[in-house]
């Protein structure tokens, strides 16, 4: 019975152990449509990164990954890779100009710009 409860014991402490690596951290990247959405999203598709939500209206990006696996700040490094801006990293002007207009949010004006899904 001792046996049984070490082990136990042992089992607890490290599920515990494991889920505290895993955090969510909550920040703004520009963008502006649901490409944008879609680039972001799909480029935090790595190993380390549980899940990536990027919000088209609040331009929040909300990101649960496993701290031991990947940094905050590879996080920011791999969003502007893609051509978007957070407060940590700027995306290089070489591939920010390759985004299709839509997405170009550096002085440029969208307010007539309808978003794919709302067309």
């Amino acid at each position: 019975m001792k046996n049984i409860f070490i082990v136990v014991l042992v089992f607890v402490s490290f599920v515990g152990f494991a889920q505290s690596k895993t955090i969510t951290s909550k920040f703004k990247v520009e963008g502006n449509c649901t490409m944008c959405k879609m680039r972001i999203e799909t480029a935090l598709d790595v190993s380390g990164i549980k899940t990536a939500n990027w919000d088209v209206k609040t331009k929040m990006l909300e990101v649960v990954y496993n701290k031991s696996k990947i940094s905050e700040q590879k996080i920011h490094d791999i969003v502007a890779s893609v051509g978007h801006d957070t407060d940590k990293a700027k995306a290089k002007v070489d591939v920010y100009t390759e985004l299709p207009f839509c997405c170009l949010y550096r002085d440029h004006d969208h307010s007539n710009v309808k978003d794919e899904k709302n067309q």
